[in-house]
């Protein structure tokens, strides 16, 4: 209930901060002078009362906007699978993420350029969007709970035994599919990932026409955040491979997170600056800019060179070398007849993954305190540091959780490899 209840209001405070005329400046001294000028209850009251559940061109823009999205979900790409569960379930996916990368950043672009629409729009009516997506969100993930209850997809559902408020916020089902459509991959990445994706590039412009120049902050966040997000896509079958797919459930954590949470907060530094530019130097944003870069490549090479290793079964080169991987062994059950099956898993210690069990946050992190400060902190205060607060939080959590998951499922052959790479996510420090 601590997250319920607080999430969707903090969504709300932070569209209203960000995108409403009456409140003075984007800022955390923005949001207190409007606290003290109309109380609590007034700022709250007028946050959710800006973003309501939307407008008709919110509701518009979205349906326009994940139409085209499902459109090219059926392109075609060759199939590859996730880990299998313990169920004895292997889920496949079309890899065809870059597919949906290009044509739908070349298509939105296009739309823009042709007049359609401008290509600021998602600035311009982000704040009913996000009314729009909060009512959605929270009443589909009661769908999703009903779905999981009374004709889940697989075997991999079922309550948690926590009753009916953490099941909701939890999910019922691992893999939900509805009419074809993996639930998960849509949420999380064709929508959320790609508003995120389209975010910066859309604020730098709106940012432009309001104050006739390039926020070197901005502009430099938005390109690192673009090509973050095409690695991203690059990447996806990786990431459906990854415990927020293969472990969390499809529920208000998961589903209303990607749904509201991803474009409200992952955006906030990005959003602040066009009304409120950093004032940064090209040079000193430039100098922020290739620090953030690396981390984004350096994540990449780290998560690329995992799924390779996978792939090929280990049978490949790990920094020109052979790779040092732990043969491990792990047991699923059938929970119609009770038979249990016992299955083969590598577990890489070598190249990046033997400097640290989790090296690839801190690359990330590194790219997100990167954008953080293009935001310029100095001018614009803490506010565009919380996404990065924020996610430092969360990977460290989702370290100790993914550890917790994998000693549960490898025993002691995980044991062996945390004896081989000692440190978790930062090498010599933690």
């Amino acid at each position: 209930m601590c997250l319920l209840l607080p999430c969707p209001v903090l969504c709300a405070v932070l569209a209203f901060a960000t995108n409403s005329d009456a409140v003075s400046a984007p800022t955390l001294g923005g949001l207190y002078a409007y606290a003290v000028d109309h109380g609590v209850g007034g700022l709250l009251g007028d946050s959710f009362a800006f973003i309501g559940v939307g407008t008709t061109e919110a509701w518009t823009f979205l349906a326009v906007f994940n139409t085209l999205a499902l459109l090219i979900y059926w392109w075609p790409g060759e199939t590859k699978c996730g880990p299998l569960t313990a169920t004895g379930h292997l889920p496949e996916y079309v890899d065809n993420g870059v597919a949906h990368c290009a044509l739908f950043s070349g298509l939105y672009a296009g739309g823009a350029y042709l007049g359609w629409y401008d290509f600021g729009v998602l600035f311009d009516v982000f704040g009913p969007t996000v009314g729009a997506l909060n009512a959605f969100g929270l009443v589909f993930c009661v769908f999703l709970y009903f779905k999981g209850l009374h004709s889940p997809c697989t075997k991999d559902s079922g309550t948690s035994g926590g009753g009916f408020v953490f099941d909701y916020y939890w999910g019922m089902e691992l893999y939900p599919r509805i009419c074809g459509v993996d639930v998960k991959k849509f949420v999380n990445c064709r929508f959320s990932m790609t508003f995120w994706q389209l975010a910066g590039a859309c604020y730098a412009y709106r940012s432009y026409t309001i104050h006739g120049k390039l926020d070197p902050g901005l502009f430099l966040a938005a390109v690192s955040q673009y090509v973050y997000l095409v690695k991203f896509f690059v990447w996806e079958i990786g990431y459906m491979r990854s415990i927020d797919i293969i472990v969390d459930r499809a529920g208000f954590y998961e589903t209303w997170g990607c749904i509201v949470w991803v474009p409200t907060v992952y955006t906030l530094h990005s959003r602040i600056c066009v009304t409120s530019p950093s004032q940064l130097s090209w040079p000193a944003a430039l100098a922020i800019f290739g620090v953030g870069i690396a981390g984004v490549g350096l994540n990449y090479w780290a998560d690329n060179q995992r799924m390779t290793f996978r792939e090929k079964k280990g049978d490949c080169l790990v920094w020109g070398r052979k790779p040092v991987y732990i043969e491990a062994k792990y047991v699923t059950v059938d929970k119609a007849t009770g038979v249990l099956q016992e299955h083969d898993s590598l577990l890489l210690a070598s190249g990046w993954w033997g400097q640290a069990r989790h090296l690839q946050y801190s690359f990330e992190l590194t790219a997100a305190w990167s954008w953080g400060l293009l935001a310029n902190p100095a001018v614009n205060g803490p506010l565009p540091l919380f996404y990065a607060v924020f996610l430092t939080i969360l990977l460290i959590h989702r370290a100790i959780r993914d550890e917790e998951k994998c000693l549960k499922k490898y025993g002691q052959y995980y044991e062996q490899y945390m004896d081989i790479v000692k440190y978790k996510i930062i090498p010599g420090v933690y």
